[in-house]
């Protein structure tokens, strides 16, 4: 039943509610993640380049600071003075110079809109601010003097002008401590500003709950203040691809094991610092995914309710309508009672359903009160028939018999006239047991045998007839005297024309179906007396006055009682003789008499 009315609208509002709901909740988060990620990128790119100003007004600043305090004379007359030990008065001189210079620097840092500070070292330690002894020594100047690095990373630098600066994390730009009369390099010029003010900015680029923004150097070394959360080596993979890379800025994607990351770049004008804001997939895509899950979930529960809703109102539909096709296949079978027992009942009749049963259930009490008044009237009438056929074929057949007896009396058989008596006595308790109108086949064959012996007796050697029963066929029941009067008629009508006459009957079941064969050597049968008892069996026999009881009688019986399962074929030519074929299909059962309700 799976194609069934029920499943079909089952299935149909079960898809058009819930597949389309399900492919949206697949299709449109990867919509919103495709929009996110390029969003993303054309965001963060954008901030970064607002960082990127913000760092180089910085750093520029810082650079033009480091110049004019380079090519500014009280700087380079430091400088002469500084070489100059011996000397008394060059000695005061320096120290108007230092003097001097110290005022430059602190009316600059002053003047600086970013607290930019000022420190000038010489190579052997000799600071503005004070003495420097470790200065080889440390981190900044080493990268400065090795690998050329003018911007340093965030460090703690205590020889700074101001007490605020010396505990403060600071960047620094370094420019060479030059004279520019000789170009002899004395030492290093260091702007300082404050690592707080590129932080500050950079925390305005934020990629992701959990993204992290940075500033790398070449080597990977974090640029700023704090530890980067980044795993090293997805930052070591990240320049290494970014060597290859042809843009100062972009979008890499780096997947490390189940997690993938996406780092947005932007190498800075400062160095050869690289600026990078670093966010996992699932981070970025995690309100995108979040939404899926929901819309899945929700994508579940429709479906649930979808299915047990689609379920009740096609079961409203359907099961009514099935109830209903069980009605009509007792009310097809003519059980009534059934079918109005299986009758549906719904809640509301305000539909077409209701109206349906409203009218079907009408339809039923309307065919029983016409076959309680008509139907059985009409049986009790083809009843009164079929017993006023039964009573046409014992007189015909008594009468027959008596003129047997009274030719055999009047030839002196007395011996045959007894054997006569004591088969018409078996034959006449027979037709006398009026309990049922329903036989066996093999008391319908006996019956036939002692009939055979009655009629031998009276034509002797000039009748012959022969009975060939199957086994399988005694035991079906059958309604009386249908093979007696054919069997009459084929000795009648087979020694009109001869002197002897041979007359045979056959039965046989095969596939449910009884065959009986009366066959004859005969004049035959007229065609056109064939044709007219092909046209109808509707009782003509009763109005026929009594002049038409053999064969006529019999089909008319038959026809009555076994309806459309019965059916007969005879074929006949003149002076050859007759076959009479009875066919009955029925399955073995037990003798019942049914009336007609076949």
């Amino acid at each position: 039943m799976f194609l069934s009315l029920r499943n079909k609208l089952f299935l149909v509002f079960l898809c058009l509610l819930t597949i389309p709901f399900f492919v949206l909740s697949l299709v449109i988060p990867s919509l919103f993640t495709s929009y996110i990620k390029e969003q993303t990128q054309e965001l963060t790119i954008g901030m970064m380049d607002q960082f990127s100003i913000y760092a180089e007004s910085i750093t520029t600043q810082a650079a033009d600071a480091g110049q004019q305090i380079l090519v500014n004379p009280v700087t380079q007359e430091w400088l002469r003075t500084a070489e100059v030990d011996d000397d008394a008065n060059l000695a005061t001189n320096r120290f108007l110079v230092r003097n001097q210079l110290n005022g430059l620097l602190s009316s600059m840092m002053v003047n600086s809109s970013n607290n930019i500070s000022v420190s000038i070292f010489t190579h052997d330690g000799e600071g503005l601010w004070g003495d420097y002894p470790g200065l080889d020594q440390t981190e900044w100047y080493t990268d400065f003097i090795e690998y050329d690095q003018t911007f340093t990373k965030s460090h703690v630098d205590s020889n700074q002008q101001s007490a605020l600066m010396r505990d403060m994390k600071i960047n620094s730009h370094l420019i060479p401590l030059v004279d520019l009369n000789t170009l002899k390099d004395s030492g290093v010029i260091k702007v300082n500003f404050s690592t707080k003010l590129l932080e500050e900015s950079l925390q305005r680029i934020k990629v992701g709950d959990q993204g992290n923004t940075f500033i790398i150097d070449q080597y990977g070394d974090n640029v700023l203040s704090g530890s980067i959360d980044t795993p090293k080596h997805i930052i070591n993979s990240f320049l290494s691809d970014v060597e290859d890379m042809p843009r100062e800025q972009g979008l890499l994607e780096i997947e490390d094991n189940e997690e993938k990351y996406f780092l947005f770049y932007q190498q800075l004008s400062v160095g050869d610092w690289i600026l990078v804001s670093e966010v996992t997939e699932q981070d970025l895509f995690s309100r995108p995914n979040q939404l899926q899950k929901s819309m899945l979930l929700l994508s579940a529960g429709l479906f649930f309710i979808t299915m047990i809703a689609s379920f009740l109102f096609s079961s409203s539909i359907t099961d009514p309508l099935r109830s209903l096709t069980k009605a009509m296949h007792h009310l097809e079978k003519g059980d009534f009672e059934k079918a109005q027992k299986l009758m549906p009942t719904i809640r509301s009749g305000n539909n077409e359903i209701g109206y349906l049963l409203q009218v079907f259930a009408h339809t039923v009490d309307r065919l029983k009160q016409l076959i309680d008044s008509e139907y059985k009237t009409n049986i009790r009438r083809r009843n009164a028939e079929y017993k006023a056929l039964l009573l046409q074929i014992n007189p015909h057949f008594l009468n027959n018999t008596l003129e047997i007896i009274g030719g055999l009396a009047a030839q002196g058989k007395n011996r045959d006239v007894m054997n006569v008596s004591v088969y018409l006595g078996k034959m006449l308790r027979y037709s006398l047991n009026t309990k049922s109108n329903v036989v066996t086949l093999a008391e319908e064959i006996q019956y036939i045998r002692n009939y055979a012996k009655i009629l031998q007796l009276r034509y002797e050697e000039d009748l012959t007839i022969t009975i060939e029963e199957d086994p399988e066929a005694k035991e079906l029941p059958i309604i009386k005297f249908i093979i007696q009067p054919l069997v009459e008629n084929a000795v009648k009508y087979s020694l009109l024309s001869k002197n002897q006459a041979e007359v045979k009957v056959e039965t046989n079941y095969q596939k449910n179906q009884l065959m009986i064969q009366i066959i004859d050597d005969g004049v035959g049968i007229p065609g056109e007396v064939i044709q007219k008892l092909s046209v109808s069996h509707n009782g003509n026999t009763l109005e026929s006055g009594g002049n038409s009881i053999g064969l006529k009688n019999v089909l008319d019986r038959l026809h009555l009682y076994y309806g459309e399962e019965f059916t007969y074929h005879i074929n006949s030519e003149a002076n050859k003789g007759t076959t009479i074929t009875l066919m009955i299909n029925q399955e073995r059962g037990t003798i019942h008499e049914e009336g007609f309700d076949r």
